[in-house]
């Protein structure tokens, strides 16, 4: 019996779970495409159960953490593809005759990211020199933001450092980082941190999809003495992170704006120089006119406050 149940019930498939489809069809491992689309297992495995109750065929066969094309599998493979090819001809043709910025612009936002001065300052140019575009800015987790860009649900983002390969960034800014501690922590009361100080306390982690160089960068992790650093509680947003510290299960390390953007009750900002700077980017993984006049609003808003963009390939 086909997953359908029938052709009463099938929809038409939508072009995110075809270019899903394509990912598991090259790495034939649901763990792998997952990975590599930085989504969890569960949801890429109920995206491709989704398109074959659409489509009402079985496409691949599974068995442990490998799979196999079935023989409609690899024949909906190849159509996908050619699906995808023309859409992306379209994009292109669209974007030559377009020619100035204007349609539908999304653009992600790692948490309160999209509220800082810059990107305030990139998204006010942008507007008025191109007053067609429709900027839509949608909220990002610690989970989807690298792979919201990679598999085109957002256009660009507002995102930091450091940034996994294959995904074009331009650097907006730095920032000091701090501790986040909570009121009853024996160390809220100091004036600076050092690593040291900080060796017995617990950091908040992230959810396994998000990828583990990102994270241990950003945590120091091993430390410069070659100690590994103790992880705790798994959080999926900014919001969640904070709240773990005010719980007192947990530190975290936060840019220094933190202190604006996320004022807590029972939470304490201190500095420690030893974290190092914070990079904020501007991500982006396809080329548009409206995309172009994004990065070109951010060079104008770089240029304008005195620092040097780092227009660059992330390599991760």
């Amino acid at each position: 019996m086909s997953p359908g149940g029938g052709s009463g019930g099938k929809r038409e498939p939508s072009f995110h779970q075809l270019r899903l489809f394509l990912v598991l069809a090259q790495e034939l491992h649901f763990g792998r495409a997952a990975a590599r689309v930085y989504v969890t297992q569960p949801a890429f495995s109920q995206q491709i159960r989704s398109l074959e109750q659409r489509l009402g065929v079985v496409l691949v066969e599974r068995g442990g953490g490998n799979v196999r094309l079935t023989a409609v599998g690899q024949s909906i493979a190849e159509e996908a593809g050619a699906v995808v090819d023309a859409m992306a001809r379209l994009r292109q043709a669209a974007d030559r005759h377009a020619g100035a910025a204007r349609g539908l612009l999304r653009i992600g936002s790692l948490g309160a990211e999209a509220a800082m001065p810059y990107a305030q300052a990139i998204l006010s140019h942008l507007r008025g020199k191109h007053p067609d575009l429709e900027i839509e800015v949608r909220n990002l987790t610690f989970v989807d933001m690298f792979g919201s860009l990679l598999i085109g649900e957002v256009d660009a983002a507002f995102l930091r450092g450091p940034l996994p390969g294959g995904i074009q960034s331009l650097q907006l800014a730095t920032e000091t980082r701090v501790v986040c501690l909570s009121d009853d922590d024996p160390l809220a009361d100091r004036d600076t941190l050092t690593l040291g100080d900080l060796a017995d306390r617990t950091v908040v982690d992230m959810p396994p999809e998000v990828p583990r160089s990102w994270w241990d960068h950003l945590t120091l992790n091993p430390r410069p003495d070659g100690t590994t650093v103790r992880f705790g509680p798994v959080v999926r947003d900014t919001e969640a992170m904070v709240l773990a510290v005010t719980q007192g299960s947990a530190i975290t390390f936060l840019p220094s704006a933190a202190r604006r953007l996320y004022p807590r009750a029972g939470l304490t900002y201190v500095d420690c120089p030893e974290l190092g700077l914070s990079t904020a980017e501007l991500a982006a993984h396809r080329n548009a006119p409206a995309v172009s006049a994004l990065r070109e609003a951010a060079r104008q808003m770089v240029r304008e406050s005195g620092s040097g963009a780092l227009d660059s390939a992330s390599e991760g």
